[in-house]
């Protein structure tokens, strides 16, 4: 598990994915800070790192990264702990299109072609 600091190539993510389930990397963007922890076997585990790292839980949301897709289906929005009502988000997928783009914009910030 990682908070990145500098951006990595798709190679380096590739090689994440072999330590966990081979073609997807599980993610957790903090969308208001910009940050992006990911390599683990849950969501929740990141979720735990960035809040113990200063984020707010409100700003947190996960997703997984398919290291062999590009385009559209590179990112999936989709994670256990994004169902919160109480934000007008009630599914596991994240349901706001802005919140969408400030997460493809963090991935296209850390995540090199």
């Amino acid at each position: 598990m990682q908070i990145l600091q500098q951006p990595i190539s798709r190679e380096a993510l590739r090689a994440l994915a072999q330590n966990t389930f081979g073609d997807m990397v599980k993610c957790v963007a903090d969308v208001r800070e910009g940050l992006l922890a990911l390599d683990a076997d849950l969501h929740a585990d990141l979720e735990r790192m960035l809040l113990e790292a200063g984020s707010a839980q409100e700003n947190l949301w996960g997703f997984n990264l398919w290291v062999e897709e590009a385009g559209e289906d590179f990112i999936e929005y989709d994670s256990l702990i994004n169902i919160r009502s109480w934000q007008g988000n009630p599914s596991r997928d994240v349901e706001d299109p802005e919140i969408r783009k400030a997460i493809k914009a963090i991935v296209d910030k850390f995540i090199l072609a």
